[in-house]
């Protein structure tokens, strides 16, 4: 299919309205508004107690500032520390609320910022410390590392902390793959940990009041119970529980395959489609390495499907896996699913791979009410080429499929399209976008292009919906 002809489809009579299933999306942006409203409560309150224990009366001198400023940015680092741990625990109410990508850009903001206020409390206290000479503070910061109680475990905590906000850094994280980086990013936990004795024991600030010690307390421990329920205790239990294993491995051709599990009473699961699921298959070395992969059909309480393109080490070893692979499990995890839907007409956008998620969710979206389009961008072989075209003839749902490699830098389109700009041919195609959801995964930078023409399309920025195929 070299050439893709452009026909409009027919104009809708007028904006739809908005389906009960928008009362989901509604509750969850309450959810997401009331989770920064706790967020800054949080930090002003600490802001607070630093001030009203003559934080700001010290700011009046050098080197006293030195020490308070240091002070406040210790405590905002350790604030935000602790809410980066809360975001990556695969808290149930947080994912419904805020999706993956979500969850993952404010993890990226927290850890950055608190990284930089950690180090800036180093240095800050340091230099008071040091009376204000800085050429003193070297000196000063290796005694107080050797002297004080729980410093020298919270230089380790650093050390830890450097390593994963070093190789978080976009420029190192292309070269490294992703087993590596998921392994050297564990050691997040262990530098948080670290931080704690240091905090407890010459932190005024933690242990200067009943109130504090509460608040200090009850954060690290909401904090260490979430990672300990929804990290290690909840993937546990479901992988016993459901005991999935692998049924079959089928190519789909262009270096993908498709991976068919069962196991037991997998309604209970939760699983929707357009969501994704943690896999670590038990099938020899590198298992305990887990990997994120969608599920490319909707879940029947029966069986589940995955597909996955040969891009690593980890993908690459699931082509060879066998009939009765034992499997452990992470998940449901993602927002890319109904629960977001705001309008009964429904746009979906998907590139290579990343149609996975898309292929489920138009199974779930053409069986019900409302206009369904998917437009489907590969380069090279389309992964579920018969399924959509039995799915579109079955059930209504219009299929545009777009071949060809990108046609340059800033089109997320193909060449087969033609000689004309991304938003007139999306326009071209669904001459209502501007009054649907849209729903699009592929590579982060062709969603980036893809989020840009939905924008200059009018369409409202609560009705796009984004997952990212990438790490």
């Amino acid at each position: 299919m070299s050439t893709l002809t452009l026909r409009p489809a027919p104009a809708p009579a007028g904006p739809p309205a908005v389906p009960a299933t928008g009362a989901h999306a509604r509750l969850d942006s309450r959810i997401r508004f009331g989770a920064g409203i706790a967020l800054w409560a949080a930090l002003l309150l600490v802001t607070g107690w630093w001030a009203s224990g003559g934080g700001i009366r010290d700011l009046g001198g050098w080197e006293s500032g030195l020490t308070s400023a240091g002070r406040l940015t210790g405590l905002l680092a350790s604030v935000l520390l602790l809410v980066q741990v809360l975001l990556m625990a695969r808290v149930p109410m947080l994912e419904r609320a805020f999706g993956q990508d979500g969850l993952a850009a404010l993890h990226r903001t927290a850890g950055f910022t608190s990284f930089t206020g950690m180090l800036a409390h180093v240095g800050l206290i340091t230099w008071g410390y040091a009376a204000g000479d800085l050429s003193a503070a070297p000196g000063e910061l290796w005694d107080m590392t050797w002297t004080m109680p729980g410093m020298l475990l919270a230089a380790a905590g650093t050390a830890c902390l450097v390593l994963v906000v070093v190789t978080s850094v976009r420029a190192a994280r292309v070269r490294l793959r992703y087993e590596s980086w998921h392994l050297l990013h564990l050691y997040a936990y262990l530098g948080v940990g670290l931080a704690l004795p240091h905090q407890l024991w010459t932190g005024q600030e933690f242990t200067g009041s009943v109130a504090r010690t509460v608040f200090w307390w009850g954060l690290w421990t909401a904090a260490l119970l979430a990672v300990l329920v929804w990290r290690v205790a909840l993937p546990l239990a479901r992988s016993v529980r459901h005991r999935l294993v692998v049924t079959a491995v089928v190519p789909e051709g262009d270096g993908s395959v498709s991976v068919h599990l069962a196991g037991r009473r997998l309604d209970a699961l939760g699983a929707r489609a357009g969501q994704f699921l943690t896999w670590r298959f038990l099938s020899g070395a590198g298992w305990t390495r887990g990997h994120p992969y969608s599920l490319s059909a909707m879940p029947d309480g029966r069986s589940l499907r995955i597909t996955v393109k040969d891009l690593g080490d980890g993908s690459a070893a699931v082509a060879r896996l066998r009939p009765g692979t034992r499997v452990l499990v992470e998940g449901p995890f993602g927002r890319l699913t109904a629960r977001a839907r705001t309008a009964p007409d429904v746009l979906l956008i998907g590139a290579g791979v990343g149609i996975t998620p898309l292929r489920a969710l138009a199974e779930e979206f053409c069986a019900g009410p409302g206009r369904v389009t998917l437009v489907h961008r590969y380069a090279g072989t389309p992964l579920f080429a018969r399924e959509l075209t039995a799915l579109a003839r079955a059930r209504g749902c219009e299929l545009v499929p777009v071949a060809g490699r990108r046609r340059g830098d800033g089109s997320w389109l193909g060449h087969g399209v033609g000689p004309v700009d991304d938003l007139t041919a999306l326009r071209t195609w669904v001459p209502d976008l501007a009054h649907r959801d849209v729903f699009v995964c592929g590579p982060e930078v062709w969603t980036g292009l893809v989020l840009r023409t939905l924008t200059a399309a009018g369409v409202p920025a609560d009705r796009v919906h984004v997952e990212h195929f990438g790490w």
